[in-house]
């Protein structure tokens, strides 16, 4: 009970900073795609300055931590996410999953799980590149439908607290090698 006084005292701090920070409420939302293809609205904290649609150095810091997650917390309580599962897709990516990929929408989706272990650094990898919509498209999003894939079908209790481990302690994790590793 003290742990989730805690954790809430700090939530509101953050969302205040956020507020202040950008200049509105702390919050964004955004429909996204969720369990058996149903759309929802997901919470986040707002990382871009509502005026100057510029991330800030706060911003900056809570993209990183992935802090700016955290309000998806009232997605698991609303019961439209989960702490680990495929993340929620916008529209657009979700409708292309054809045949055995579509297993990925039987799931609830989550706040962390392999495909963003895999890719916890997306915006710099997509920052790199000189195409980066077509980057994510071709090669980026395939591959998280494969990990995602994977996961529907082998997952464990224990696979999820490896998962929430790798996400709060960011050390290296190679979830290719993970997932071969389960293969064997």
């Amino acid at each position: 009970m003290v742990i989730l006084l805690i954790a809430f005292v700090f939530l509101l701090l953050v969302i205040a900073i956020t507020a202040i920070d950008t200049q509105s409420n702390g919050f964004f939302t955004q429909e996204r795609i969720g369990q058996y293809g149903k759309s929802f609205l997901i919470y986040k904290l707002r990382t871009l300055h509502v005026k100057t649609n510029k991330t800030s150095l706060w911003g900056r810091m809570l993209r990183k931590t992935k802090l700016d997650e955290l309000p998806q917390l009232l997605n698991i309580l609303k019961g439209e996410m989960t702490l680990v599962g495929p993340r929620p897709d916008v529209a657009g990516y979700a409708d292309k999953l054809e045949g055995a990929d579509r297993i990925i929408l039987n799931l609830k989706p989550g706040i962390t799980g392999l495909a963003s272990l895999k890719y916890r650094n997306e915006e710099h990898i997509l920052a790199q590149q000189t195409h980066p919509q077509h980057y994510n498209d071709e090669v980026i999003w395939p591959d998280k439908v494969r990990i995602n894939k994977w996961y529907a079908e082998n997952r464990t209790i224990s696979m999820d607290v490896q998962i929430i481990f790798f996400t709060l302690v960011p050390m290296p994790f190679d979830v290719d090698r993970f997932i071969e590793g389960k293969r064997d």
